[in-house]
């Protein structure tokens, strides 16, 4: 067994650094510390109004960045929040980077007159550009400015959007490092991973979005909500020092050209580990197919994220994978242990010695039951760490085992992927990839 060192991170600095995350296999876990930058106060005043329902409004268009939408959409809905993703598109569906197809709940137009307690925008080019460019829009967040209210964006969007609108004068300010020029001459570009200013909230890319969401709930709910939030999802406990898969039984991952893989996604599918599994893998440009285990392709996820897969199971299973991973989330894991069509293929995959893997619930409610981890060591979600078998890797964020990979939850879910990425392409691949998403 060796404990691989999947990426060698410089040491960020923290300004704010929050209570350590424990993590127990059979125990809730602590709060998650956030490095947050800030120069206002702190949120402390929305503390009393932590249990009122908060009304957000998400825009997506075609093009946005998909992980920092379903990141943020499923971190507020968690705290409670009533999230209304709206299209700036004429149709609800919409084609987001990366080939991941979302529906939204609205027409931005149709949310014009409504009133939110925060704005936030997604990135991603054009996604960015096109909700820069949606007038409605444009007239609902500069109301929210005028009003005082909340409003964020990430990634692209606080350059071309944001800026653009003249929302970001004499704020300090963040965004993707490529776009920081493009800021405004009257705001004041800074590097932070999370930048809050008063009423604005700002940040990097993929590889910030849970920090930015966190942030956007601490400012709605206040810090409690914020560390209730962050605990379950396994987050990172810091950021700037090495994280690490767990090897045991090391060996080479083949693959002919392109690697081929499959992610089954079902009703209750938890949306962030999916979309971040789907959008990294095919960042390495591998070849990734989408398949709904229901009888039709649009899938509504744990947090009523609605996402459309490339084909149906019954078509997917005519085709030959070098890895099939499983998303997590509960009655998603119950839906792909249900289908007999899907152990099938994994049993065929196990047996032949490819290469197959499950994070959250999956490797517990799947792989365990069905008899897939039988003489492996593997992980899952701390609260099912009691139904695996052997439990002895179970506080270890990513384990492989030969051809198996296991993974904790959705804080753990890029490096899920990104240990993938260096199986399957070495370690610079993945190191280039972590650094394009900010993730360091």
């Amino acid at each position: 067994m060796a404990t691989r060192h999947l990426l060698p991170l410089p040491l960020l600095p923290i300004p704010l650094v929050y209570k350590t995350l424990l993590r127990f296999p059979s125990k809730p876990l602590a709060p998650h510390p956030r490095t947050l930058c800030s120069s206002a106060a702190s949120s402390s005043s929305y503390s009393s109004m932590a249990s009122i329902p908060k009304k957000v409004l998400v825009p997506i268009a075609n093009g946005t960045e998909p992980m920092e939408a379903v990141i943020t959409i499923d971190v507020l809905r968690r705290a409670g929040a009533d999230v209304t993703v709206a299209s700036a598109e004429k149709d609800l569906r919409v084609d987001a980077c990366w080939g991941v197809k979302l529906v939204a709940d609205a027409l931005v137009a149709d949310v014009a007159t409504a009133s939110f307690d925060l704005i936030s925008l997604p990135g991603g080019i054009p996604g960015s550009d096109t909700l820069r460019d949606c007038g409605v829009l444009e007239s609902i967040v500069k109301k929210q400015a005028e009003k005082g209210g909340l409003y964020a964006a990430i990634c692209a969007a606080p350059a071309v959007a944001l800026g653009s609108w003249g929302l970001l004068k004499g704020l300090k300010a963040t965004c993707y490092p490529s776009f920081m020029d493009k800021l405004p001459s009257d705001a004041t570009a800074v590097e932070s991973r999370v930048q809050v200013e008063g009423q604005v909230v700002t940040s990097r890319g993929p590889g910030t979005a849970m920090e930015y969401s966190l942030a956007l709930v601490e400012k709605l709910y206040g810090k409690d909500k914020a560390d209730e939030v962050a605990g379950p999802m396994v987050m990172r406990p810091h950021h700037g020092v090495d994280f690490a898969m767990t090897e045991i039984n090391s060996t080479s991952w083949k693959f002919d050209s392109t690697p081929q893989i499959l992610v089954p996604i079902a009703n209750g599918s938890e949306e962030m580990e999916a979309v971040m599994i789907i959008d990294t893998l095919r960042r390495a440009k591998a070849n990734v197919v989408v398949a709904s285990v229901e009888d039709k392709l649009e899938i509504v996820a744990s947090r009523k994220v609605k996402l459309i897969a490339d084909m149906l199971l019954d078509e997917a299973i005519k085709l030959q994978y070098d890895l099939i991973v499983l998303p997590g989330g509960l009655p998603g894991a119950q839906a792909f242990s249900n289908s007999e069509k899907l152990v099938n293929l994994l049993r065929k995959q196990a047996e032949s010695s490819k290469l197959y893997g499950a994070i959250c619930a999956s490797p517990a409610i799947v792989l365990e039951t069905h008899g897939l981890l039988k003489g492996k060591k593997a992980t899952a979600y701390p609260a099912m760490c009691d139904k695996l078998s052997d439990q002895s890797y179970c506080e270890n964020r990513v384990v492989v085992d030969g051809n198996l990979i296991t993974s904790r939850g959705p804080g753990t879910s890029l490096e899920f992927a990104l240990a993938i990425v260096e199986k399957l392409l070495g370690r610079q691949k993945s190191l280039d990839l972590a650094k394009s998403m900010v993730f360091v």
